[in-house]
């Protein structure tokens, strides 16, 4: 069983000789190589630019546990969360509750962003791609966990009363980035990285706060 750990380095090795590589001294010369080999089997092409193959120090701590299966320190995760909870921005106006007939069409939209896709045009979040959310969807992903019932089970009857707004406060903070709840969370972060815009997230809240929503029917 352990050499299955050791098959992915062996196939980059074995491609670094075809590629003229003599040798591979360490793993940090590995790690260099294989970042070299990653970088230039990429172009800009349209709005997707090789930029987002740069790491920020987040993910690229969470990338180096899951690499080496040593999970990150507590103390470590801790600073993470607090570093990404900073960059949260909360409504400007203070509305946190948009449209969930809006979100619904969010979270069923897997566009954007990539090399077809026009500069500033709106993009989808994908939702279902990870999540349950609703009764009516039959196909779904479950790399996230069940979101129907999101608000009914945590008793939300009115998203905008004072005893609703630390859970809808949590909402918002986690679509915009997840990382800030959960140092490495694979969820995308959807305001942080600039995929979804406020109207967007205010939008995805109500779908999952809504009392209306099918997410809490």
């Amino acid at each position: 069983m352990k050499t299955q750990k050791y098959v992915p380095y062996l196939a980059v090795a074995a491609s670094f000789v075809v590629l003229g590589c003599a040798s591979v001294d360490s793993g940090a010369d590995m790690d260099a190589l294989t970042a070299k080999m990653v970088q230039t089997s990429f172009r800009d092409q349209g709005i997707a630019k090789v930029d987002r193959l740069t790491q920020d120090e987040s993910n690229a701590a969470c990338s180096a546990a899951d690499a080496t299966g040593v999970p990150l320190a507590p103390a470590r995760a801790q600073a993470i969360e607090a570093a990404n909870l900073k960059t949260v921005q909360w409504p400007k106006d203070g509305k946190w509750v948009g449209d969930w007939k809006e979100g619904e069409k969010i979270a069923q939209n897997g566009r954007g962003m990539t090399w077809s896709d026009k500069a500033g045009s709106a993009n989808g979040g994908n939702c279902y791609n990870c999540h349950q959310i609703s009764k009516e969807e039959i196909s779904y992903g479950t790399l996230g966990p069940s979101l129907y019932n999101y608000g009914k089970i945590r008793g939300i009857q009115n998203p905008d009363s004072p005893e609703s707004k630390a859970i809808v406060e949590y909402t918002w903070g986690k679509i915009w980035n997840a990382k800030a709840y959960n140092a490495c969370s694979g969820m995308p972060r959807f305001g942080h990285s600039g995929i979804l815009t406020e109207a967007q997230t205010r939008d995805l809240v109500a779908l999952l706060v809504d009392p209306q929503s099918p997410v809490n029917k």
